[in-house]
């Protein structure tokens, strides 16, 4: 079983949110989740939106998902899924939304992922956006991902 990498990296400004949500565009496919965690305006949507634009190559009306739950996108290598889960009041509504099917065949990004419970996938990339002085702090637990884990490393991003 592989170790788990734990990393943090520092985001002075949203620009720096935009360019990790770039970077991290270019590195998960469909079947990888994202899990986002952090308090109300930590920069979950900002990142997500940052990345959504950067898979479609375009810019992209990219509301966030609080009202709708789940918002997707079709993207060349297959969809992507953003979801806000904050107004789930059960794990198991995440079956009604077909977002546990969504995690095996789509790009997922899902924003409150404590309200996933027992669905919560093995496999998935954990961030955590925290402000920070006048920035926010990105702290990220994963397994394997050895390419993730150079470009997290390289201060150019």
């Amino acid at each position: 079983m592989c170790q788990s990498t734990r990393l943090q990296v520092f985001l002075p400004s949203e620009d720096a949110t935009d360019s990790l949500g770039r970077l991290l565009a270019g590195h998960l496919v469909p079947g990888d989740t994202l899990l986002l965690t952090g308090p109300i305006g930590a920069g979950k949507s900002h990142l997500s939106r940052a990345f959504i634009r950067a898979r479609l190559n375009r810019m992209e009306d990219v509301p966030s998902p609080t009202f709708t739950l789940v918002q997707t996108y079709e993207d060349a290598a297959g969809d992507i899924w953003h979801a806000d889960l904050y107004r789930l009041s059960h794990p198991d509504e995440v079956l009604e939304l077909g977002l546990e099917d969504a995690m095996s065949t789509a790009i997922c990004l899902i924003e409150w992922p404590d309200r996933l419970g027992r669905h919560l996938p093995q496999s998935a990339i954990h961030l955590t956006l925290t402000p920070q002085a006048q920035g926010r702090l990105a702290e990220f637990v994963f397994q394997g991902r050895p390419a993730l884990k150079k470009a997290l490393h390289d201060p150019a991003f």
